[in-house]
């Protein structure tokens, strides 16, 4: 594992030293890492079955119902007594720990739709008798994944653009912040409704349209970097040695600027993942049927009898959020300069 500069090695102890925004990390980071593996937490289909002396992997591969002796070549139903009397006359089946996928309907199911928490959904249905637990588990990984993604693509444009503006100055500054005042001015909300009128939002779709505008949060941070380091010493050293522009910037300027683009980005990503919610809540974002946070809002803000949809999906998003501001708070302290000051021997 190659080692931390001595500078990085002082951020992340300083970072370590604040204990909410450590532990906050380490929550949301194996919670992450468990929605990655959804499909073996929360799944319709077993894990492994042992048939006939033979191994299968369903969570992995389908296999037809005529490989456990059934009569139809269509995709083995797991859950249907007779395929599961076939396996276990002869075999045994490992199943996840919610046997819900997220599409999955309850037919089963002993009250009707949306059901409360029992032994079978332990956070009840909602109002198409799918289980509640499952489709939060999938919807944490489509919310996170959105943001990571939208929050790295939006930093790499911002960061870029706030460079060349910052750096060159005169008209590509002048320029660049007119164009950026007018462009983040345009109604994204209104234009993301009159859009989903014409075409059906999917995450890539909805991904598109968010990095449009997103980029523009950190221009003005790094720009005011750039203005501040271009009047160093050693880059007009290096100017005058004749390294070319872009040699200082990514080499030279850059390592400065990125100390307020990783402070800044929890804070982005916890914008994306609002934004992401917002739209499902409001019914213009992920195709219907997809597991969200905002969809099970909304199904709670319709169905005041069933409390548990609106409080499953409140508590899950708050908690996602505060941790993730309680890291870019740790993050924006072990990046202080003043801290480090502050902590020296006197």
């Amino acid at each position: 594992m190659p080692r931390l500069n001595p500078i990085n090695q002082r951020r992340w102890a300083q970072f370590k030293r604040n204990r909410r925004g450590w532990w906050s990390l380490w929550i949301f980071s194996v919670l992450f890492v468990l929605s990655l593996g959804a499909e073996f937490i929360a799944n319709e289909r077993p894990l492994l079955v042992h048939y006939d002396g033979d191994w299968y992997f369903p969570v992995l591969v389908s296999y037809p119902e005529t490989t456990f002796g059934g009569d139809f070549p269509t995709e083995a139903e797991y859950r249907d007594p007779f395929i599961a009397e076939l396996i276990e006359a002869d075999g045994w089946m490992l199943w996840p720990p919610v046997r819900y996928h997220y599409r999955t309907i309850n037919f089963a199911s002993e009250s009707a739709a949306p059901a409360p928490p029992s032994a079978d959904n332990w956070l009840g249905t909602d109002d198409q008798a799918r289980d509640v637990l499952s489709r939060l588990i999938y919807g944490f990984r489509i919310s996170v994944l959105f943001g990571l993604v939208l929050t790295i693509a939006s930093s790499l444009i911002g960061v870029a653009v706030g460079a060349m503006q910052g750096y060159f100055g005169g008209r590509t500054d002048l320029y660049g912040q007119r164009f950026i005042e007018i462009w983040a001015g345009l109604p994204v909300l209104y234009l993301l409704i009159i859009m989903a009128g014409f075409v059906q939002p999917n995450f890539w779709w909805l991904l598109g349209i968010m990095l449009l505008f997103s980029w523009t949060q950190l221009v003005g941070v790094v720009r005011a970097e750039f203005l501040r380091v271009r009047n160093f010493d050693y880059v007009k050293a290096a100017k005058a040695l004749g390294v070319s522009d872009w040699v200082i910037i990514f080499r030279h300027a850059l390592p400065n600027a990125m100390v307020a683009t990783v402070t800044f980005m929890p804070f982005i990503l916890t914008g994306s993942i609002t934004t992401l919610t917002s739209l499902d809540f409001l019914g213009f974002g992920l195709p219907p049927g997809s597991p969200s946070l905002g969809e099970l809002l909304a199904q709670g803000k319709a169905n005041l009898q069933a409390p548990w949809l609106g409080l499953t999906a409140f508590f899950t998003l708050a908690i996602m959020l505060t941790l993730l501001v309680f890291i870019g708070e740790a993050a924006r302290d072990a990046f202080d300069p003043r801290k480090a000051l502050a902590e020296k021997p006197k």
